[in-house]
């Protein structure tokens, strides 16, 4: 077997399941975000995150460097990761695109109720939220963010620990 062989068998064998992943990212709470500049370089920042098992949604500043990025070029990849020894090594990569969802910045309409579907989907997305970061059942939009909604186009993960129960 050749060497790539090799490096294809030992990484399907350190990949997470469809539910490690749910769980792994449900867990943690901070993310890396690359995006690609109108000049082609790539500019990557942390952020908050919520995964609902097929969208990753970013609660963004409508004033950063990100959210211009993705305005000219949707296409966007975020990692998440976590664990200190090599063997506790775990993350995932996800690969695709960004849209805007509701309004931006959200809450710049707060006379809108939720009649929409993209609005009662963002008042579950930001329940979520609210319950990740702040603790409690109630989120409160402050008219400088705007929500992103990620469409993975591919989605890559590891977990080092693998190796070490594969043994």
């Amino acid at each position: 077997m050749s060497g790539n062989g090799t490096l294809r068998t030992r990484g399907a064998g350190i990949s997470m399941t469809k539910e490690e992943i749910d769980l792994f990212l449900s867990a943690e709470r901070t993310c890396r975000v690359a995006t690609i500049g109108g000049d082609g370089s790539p500019h990557v920042a942390p952020l908050w995150f919520v995964w609902d098992g097929a969208f990753l949604w970013l609660n963004s500043l409508v004033r950063s460097r990100r959210w211009t990025d993705l305005q000219k070029d949707p296409r966007i990849a975020v990692v998440v990761d976590g664990g200190e020894q090599f063997t506790d090594l775990r993350g995932v990569e996800v690969r695709g695109t960004a849209v805007s969802v509701g309004d931006v910045p959200r809450g710049s309409h707060p006379e809108v109720v939720a009649r929409t579907v993209e609005d009662e989907l963002l008042r579950g997305v930001e329940l979520s939220f609210a319950r990740k970061y702040a603790g409690r059942d109630e989120f409160t939009a402050d008219g400088r963010h705007a929500w992103l909604r990620v469409t993975p186009h591919s989605v890559r993960s590891w977990d080092f620990g693998k190796i070490r129960r594969a043994r």
